[in-house]
C-alpha cells in the first residue's frame, strides 16, 4: 500500500504544506507529506506504511518548542494535534498525545485535582511534553506521570511506567527510542479547586510579566547550566536585543529568541550559534538547546 492510498480512505494527508503554519516561531520549510490523524488507528496506518515503504516519518506535537530549518522534512510529518480527548475517572486524568498541556491542566483543576499546576502556561501538547519532560515553575511531568502509551516504528503497542520512561531534565526514553507518544495517564491529588485555579492564574500572570508572549518565540531556548542562569548570562555577554534578520534576542527576557517580523529558522539558529559561542567565549559554558531542532538546511 502506497501513503496516498490512505488519503483516500478518509485520513488527512496533504503534499507539499509549509510547516511554519504550525510552528510557534511562524518558521520552517515545507514538509514533503503533511497528515492530521484523527484516531490511534489512523496513526497505525500511516507507520506502517511508512515502514513498508520506508518513507522518513516525523512527528510532531504543538510545536512550541521546535525549530524546523528552512529546508523543510522529507518524507511523511504527523501532527497529533487532532487526537485530544481528556478523560478524568477519580484522580487519574488520561489524556491524548495532542491534547493541549494548557487545556489538561485545566480540566484537571476543575476536577479539583492538584498536581499540574505548573503547566497552566505550557503551551506545547502532552506528547511534546512527555517526550521532552516539560517543566516549568519548580514542576516537570516526571512529577505526575503514571504511565505513557505509545506506539513503536515496528508497530507495537506498549504501555511504559513512570520509571520506564526514564525522565530526567528535558528528556524521556522515548527521545532515544523514537515510540510515538499516544497517551499519557497522569495520576493528581485532590485538591481545593477555587485554590488551584488561583495558584494557576497567578503563575500566568507571572508568566505574561516576565515572558514576551506578544510575539512569537520557541520558549525557552536553552537548558540551564548547573550553577546557573541563562538569561543573566546572555544580558552580560552584552547579547540581549541582539537580531539576526527578523529573529530577536527578547528585550523582555533574555532567554527567549522572539519573531520579529520575517524571521526564518536560519536567523533563529544564527541567532543561537552567536549567542552559544559567545557564551562559550565570556564564561567558558556549552549552553545546549532545549528547543527541539529538525529539517533540512535550505
Amino acid at each position: 500500500m502506497e501513503l496516498l492510498d490512505l488519503k483516500e480512505q478518509g485520513i488527512d494527508i496533504k503534499e507539499q504544506i509549509p510547516l511554519s503554519r504550525y510552528t510557534f516561531t511562524q518558521t520552517g520549510g515545507a514538509a514533503e507529506y503533511l497528515a492530521f490523524p484523527k484516531s490511534t488507528e489512523e496513526v497505525e496506518k500511516l507507520v506502517k506504511v511508512t515502514r513498508e515503504n520506508k518513507i522518513p516519518l516525523t512527528i510532531i506535537g504543538n510545536a512550541s518548542n521546535l525549530i524546523i530549518r528552512d529546508g523543510g522534512i522529507d518524507g511523511l510529518v504527523i501532527i497529533l494535534t487532532d487526537l485530544k480527548k481528556i478523560e478524568v475517572k477519580g484522580n487519574k486524568v488520561t489524556v491524548d498525545a495532542g491534547a493541549r498541556i494548557i487545556d489538561t491542566a485545566f480540566t484537571a483543576a476543575h476536577h479539583g485535582l492538584s498536581g499540574m499546576e505548573f503547566a497552566a502556561g505550557i503551551p506545547g501538547s502532552i506528547g511534546g511534553g512527555v517526550f521532552m519532560n516539560a517543566g516549568a515553575y519548580g514542576g516537570e511531568m516526571q512529577e505526575v506521570v503514571e504511565s505513557v502509551k505509545v506506539l513503536t516504528r515496528d508497530g507495537e503497542l506498549k504501555t511504559y511506567s513512570n520509571k520506564e520512561m526514564e525522565f530526567s531534565y528535558r528528556h524521556s526514553l522515548v527521545q532515544d527510542n523514537g515510540d510515538i507518544v499516544l497517551s499519557a495517564t497522569f495520576s493528581l491529588k485532590p485538591g481545593d479547586k477555587l485554590e488551584i485555579l488561583d495558584h494557576m492564574h497567578y503563575l500566568n500572570a507571572l508568566r505574561q510579566y516576565k515572558q514576551p508572549l506578544e510575539y512569537p518565540s520557541c520558549g525557552s531556548v536553552f537548558k540551564r547550566p548547573t550553577g546557573h542562569f541563562v538569561g543573566p548570562m546572555i544580558i552580560k555577554a552584552g547579547l540581549q536585543g541582539k537580531q539576526i534578520g527578523g529573529a530577536q534576542d527578547s528585550t523582555k527576557h533574555a532567554g527567549f529568541i522572539v519573531n520579529k517580523g520575517g524571521a526564518t529558522a536560519t536567523d533563529y539558529l544564527n541567532l543561537i550559534h552567536l549567542i552559544q559561542k559567545t557564551i562559550k567565549e565570556k564564561f567558558d559554558i556549552d549552553l545546549h538547546t532545549e528547543v527541539r531542532i529538525i529539517g533540512k538546511e535550505k
